[in-house]
C-alpha cells in the first residue's frame, strides 16, 4: 500500500541502525530521534497526564483563535502566566518573610535551565524539512505538468473535494479537526492494527483493480518513457 511505502522512510529514520545511527548519517539519527520521539509519545499517550496537558491547551488555544485576534490571544495568554508567575513569587516571598526561612528565588531551578536550541537537533529538523519538501516540489511538478494522466486526474478530484470542505469548514476549524485526529487516530490504529490493516488493504486492492481497469481503456500515463520506447 502507499501508506507502507511513506512510513517506512519514517521508521528507518526514527529506529536507525543497531548502533542508533542512520544508513545517511552516523550523527543525524540521534538527533532525528529526539526530535521525533517525544511528539510520538504525545500522541501516542505514553504519559496520558501530558498528552491530556498539551491536547487541551492545544484545542482552547485554537478556539481562542476563532474568537480573538492572533495578537490578543497573545497578549492575554502571556499576562495570564506573567500575572501567575508574579503571584507566586510574591507569596514565596511573604511566606519566607513570616517562617524566617532563606529558600531563595521559588524559580531558581528553572532559571538555570539552558534554554537554546541545540544546533544538531536544528540542523537535523531543517534537513528533514528540506527534503520533504523537495520532494513535495518534484511530486507537484509531475502533477501540474501532467506526467501521468491519471495521478494528475486523481490530484483534480482531491482538489474538488477540498472545495467542498472548504465550503463547510474554514481553515482553523479543520486546524481543530486535525488536532484532535492527531492525538486520536495513531493511538486507535495502535490499538486496531490488524483490522485496521485488512481493511485498507481491501480497499487498496480495489482501487488498484479499478486503476487497471481505467488505465487499460486510456492507456496514458508514466510520462514520456512509453514514447521513447516507441521512438526507439
Amino acid at each position: 500500500m502507499e501508506g507502507d511505502s511513506m512510513t517506512a522512510p519514517g521508521k528507518t529514520a526514527i529506529n536507525g541502525s543497531a548502533d542508533g545511527t542512520t544508513a545517511a548519517s552516523g550523527k543525524a539519527g540521534p538527533s532525528l530521534r529526539s526530535i521525533i520521539q517525544p511528539v510520538a509519545d504525545l500522541i501516542y499517550w505514553r504519559d496520558p497526564k501530558k498528552s491530556g496537558a498539551v491536547l487541551a491547551s492545544l484545542l482552547v488555544l485554537l478556539l481562542s483563535l476563532a474568537f480573538f485576534s492572533v495578537i490578543s490571544v497573545f497578549s492575554y495568554t502571556a499576562l495570564m502566566v506573567l500575572f501567575a508567575a508574579i503571584s507566586f513569587r510574591i507569596y514565596k516571598n511573604i511566606k519566607q518573610a513570616v517562617q524566617k526561612t532563606q529558600d531563595g528565588h521559588p524559580f531558581k531551578e528553572y532559571l538555570s535551565v539552558d534554554v537554546s536550541l541545540p544546533a544538531d537537533h536544528v540542523h537535523s529538523a531543517v534537513d528533514v524539512l528540506l527534503s520533504q519538501l523537495n520532494s513535495t516540489l518534484a511530486y507537484l511538478q509531475k502533477i501540474f505538468l501532467v506526467d501521468d494522466l491519471i495521478d494528475t486526474c486523481k490530484f483534480g478530484c482531491y482538489l474538488w473535494v477540498l472545495t467542498y470542505i472548504g465550503a463547510w469548514l474554514n481553515g482553523l476549524t479543520v486546524i481543530i479537526l486535525l488536532v484532535i485526529a492527531l492525538f486520536s487516530i495513531p493511538k486507535a490504529y495502535e490499538q486496531n492494527k490488524s483490522q485496521v490493516d485488512q481493511f485498507l488493504g481491501n480497499v487498496q486492492q480495489q482501487v488498484n483493480q479499478v486503476l487497471e481497469k481505467i488505465k487499460a481503456v486510456i492507456p496514458i500515463g508514466g510520462g514520456g518513457g512509453g514514447n521513447k520506447e516507441k521512438d526507439q
